[in-house]
């Protein structure tokens, strides 16, 4: 009785490590598709906007500024 209960919990163990797996590599696509539709936002708007290298790399670091600082403030609450 107990060695099938040890062999349906190593059954259940293994299912929920593919299972996690599978997720993992969801995620990492999703993550994927998400930096690439950022990417094409990204290069929209500086096609729409008509930047100059040096502007666009002013409004990029004036955003990471911004990013920095909100996540700052999130750290000290």
């Amino acid at each position: 009785m107990t060695n099938q209960k040890i062999e349906k919990t190593k059954s259940d163990i293994a299912k929920t490590k593919a299972k996690i797996a599978e997720y993992q590599g969801k995620l990492r696509d999703l993550e994927r598709q998400k930096i690439d539709l950022e990417n094409l936002e990204i290069i929209a708007l500086y096609r729409r906007e008509k930047f100059n290298e040096d502007e666009f790399a002013a409004l990029l670091n004036s955003q990471r500024e911004t990013d920095e600082i909100k996540e700052a403030l999130d750290n000290e609450t």
